[in-house]
């Protein structure tokens, strides 16, 4: 039985790391996904903050930026 003081970390999209978000997007995608993957992302578009964390919705639309882009030249 769980006890009150043993309740489980809460997840928050807009603070994960590179390895809960490598569990998240793996599961999600329902194939493997590499840390060094979700790093290279991270760093080319200067997502992580000073605690060690990111925001999964900055992470999708940094990926989503060159469609936008695209959508809005036509």
């Amino acid at each position: 039985m769980t006890q009150p003081t043993d309740s489980p970390k809460t997840l928050r999209m807009t603070a994960v790391n590179v390895l809960q978000a490598t569990q998240i997007l793996s599961k999600a995608f329902n194939r493997r996904i590499d840390e060094e993957q979700i790093q290279q992302v991270v760093d080319d578009g200067q997502l992580l903050r000073a605690d060690g964390t990111f925001s999964l919705i900055d992470y999708v639309a940094y990926l989503a930026r060159p469609e936008v882009e695209e959508m809005n030249d036509e």
